[in-house]
């Protein structure tokens, strides 16, 4: 693993020129190009407060649309990174069979790219919560960084294994767009930890669920501007590190008949 991490390190410009150009790629023929990375969480803020405001009226969140957008955002980032990045070594099946360059590179690139979409997302996230008036706790936001090269690194540790698998299997691809959606349901985004905690069976789901322990420190963080507890976050850490080297040792061990796969 330690020599796959230096030849990132010795490849890292193609891994920036791959980053730069996904960024530019994303929104290239649009009218409003570069602006759908503000416009986009806009409009799902404001579809989420018609609906939520009046289905989830005299629930038990305060500000109810402000409770799910600060998970939704990060989880729109990891659910992107698995699913859409799981093809892109084939996506890149010519230059992977022609060219020398450590195979890691294209998923790292992914993943890196959504990152930024997810940080530049964040200017929205922190007015939404400023406007809000629950203001921001600047002793919890401390642990925001942190939390979130937590998350790009369990989200790269996954898409690394997806990545894989898809070239060996194609139908993958499409299977992860149901999984995705699926396990949405199975992490806090649009409810807390807290509302089942009598119910033993999904505490359980909860616990095995690596997004669960991340979803709850960015809520902590900025909607309950506190710092996350203690456990919350040796368990995202824990978490992280085991995907991530999984995630490289499965890679490592698959990438080996990616030319003839492809």
């Amino acid at each position: 693993m330690g020599k796959v991490i230096k030849e990132l390190y010795d490849y890292r410009q193609m891994i920036i020129g791959f980053v730069k150009r996904d960024l530019k790629g994303r929104y290239k023929a649009s009218f409003l190009g570069f602006m759908w990375t503000f416009i986009n969480p806009l409009l799902q803020l404001l579809v989420y407060t018609l609906v939520f405001s009046t289905i989830m009226r005299g629930g038990q969140h305060e500000q109810y649309y402000l409770f799910l957008f600060v998970a939704l955002i990060p989880w729109i980032f990891f659910s992107t990174s698995i699913s859409g990045g799981a093809g892109c070594i084939v996506q890149q099946n010519t230059m992977v069979t022609k060219i020398y360059f450590p195979r890691e590179v294209l998923p790292v690139s992914y993943v890196t790219s959504a990152f930024i979409n997810m940080l530049l997302t964040y200017v929205v996230v922190f007015a939404v919560t400023l406007i809000s008036g629950r203001g921001l706790n600047p002793l919890a936001l401390l642990y925001l960084p942190l939390i979130m090269i937590i998350e790009y690194f369990l989200a790269l540790g996954i898409t690394l294994i997806t990545s894989a698998l898809t070239v060996y299997l194609r139908d993958l691809e499409y299977i992860l767009s149901i999984v995705t959606m699926a396990w949405q349901f199975m992490t806090p985004v649009m409810y807390g930890v807290e509302d089942f905690a009598q119910n033993p069976k999904l505490q359980l789901v909860f616990f095995i669920n690596p997004m669960t322990s991340v979803i709850t420190a960015y809520r902590d963080i900025m909607y309950y501007g506190r710092a996350p507890e203690l456990k919350t976050l040796t368990m995202a850490i824990c978490m992280g590190m085991l995907f991530t080297i999984l995630g490289f040792l499965v890679f490592g061990k698959l990438k080996r008949r990616f030319a003839e796969e492809l």
